[in-house]
């Protein structure tokens, strides 16, 4: 995804930071494991979330050991000493991933294109192998993706309904994270509210790239600037982080509510607000 989902560093305690950073280095190492260097390249916060949410919501607590890390071998990090549940975040990241390259190839001009190009063999696979390990997880996204690229063709406007196809795929990823019928149906929801978020934050930071290249972009280019842009879709924004909100409240977690709960009320606005208006929290 987009690396929208992110931690409000300067309100989280030092120990939540520190069992964030975990997860975030388990999570890259078991993309590697998994699927080779390459992928821990793709590693972003947003799939750091979604292994928070498995690991929150597990029966048993996951257990962290010191180990070097691969990028910069002097560094000592901590990692989770069982990866099971990691593996279906590495899944969806890499799968993911695989169709934002070929959004970058359909969206972009030959020479800013040509790297995706190089780079996609690679990443074909890489989702063949993540497809293979949970076949369902593939059959989702492509179907979402497929529909986002039927709205994409046909102009959609309405803001959403080109959200839709994205926000369903993201509840249906953080779906996954519990067998627990009322937690899946919170779960869902949420993830939904922040699929939203996901897109629209991500289409008002292109705005101005996509006009530039002529690329589908939901706002459209009707005498819009993107101060425009921003002003109209930062409503949008809130009442996704406020419904994410209220589900994330249902939610039963078995841990780390607190470092997911500086993400869903501090994290995203925060984020907004430093793509959209360049402030940043302290």
């Amino acid at each position: 995804m987009f690396g929208y989902v992110k931690f409000s560093k300067g309100e989280m305690k030092i120990n939540e930071y520190e069992t964030y950073r975990a997860v975030y280095c388990s999570l890259c190492k078991n993309m590697g494991k998994r699927y080779g260097l390459l992928s821990r390249l793709t590693l972003s916060y947003d799939f750091t979330f979604l292994a928070l949410l498995a690991l929150s919501l597990s029966d048993s607590c996951p257990a962290y050991k010191k180990g070097r890390c691969t990028f910069n071998p002097l560094k000592k990090c901590n990692y989770a000493k069982s990866t099971d549940l990691l593996d279906m975040p590495s899944a969806a990241a890499v799968i993911t991933v695989y169709y934002k390259i070929e959004d970058n190839i359909r969206d972009n001009r030959f020479l800013k294109k040509l790297p995706f190009i190089l780079i996609k063999p690679v990443f074909s696979a890489m989702r063949k192998k993540a497809a293979k390990n949970y076949p369902l997880i593939d059959e989702k996204i492509t179907e979402y993706i497929g529909c986002q690229n039927d709205l994409e063709k046909s102009n959609e406007t309405s803001l959403d309904k080109a959200a839709d196809p994205t926000a369903k795929a993201l509840g249906f990823l953080f779906s996954l994270c519990s067998d627990d019928e009322k937690n899946r149906l919170a779960l869902e929801r949420m993830g939904y509210c922040i699929g939203r978020y996901i897109y629209l934050l991500d289409a008002a930071v292109d705005f101005e790239e996509d006009k530039k290249n002529g690329s589908y972009n939901v706002f459209g280019y009707n005498e819009q600037t993107k101060e425009e842009v921003a002003k109209r879709v930062e409503p949008q924004l809130y009442t996704s982080v406020n419904e994410a909100a209220l589900a994330f409240e249902l939610i039963n977690f078995k841990r780390y509510k607190s470092i997911l709960g500086n993400i869903i009320y501090l994290g995203l606005e925060d984020t907004f607000k430093g793509e959209l208006k360049n402030e940043q929290s302290v």
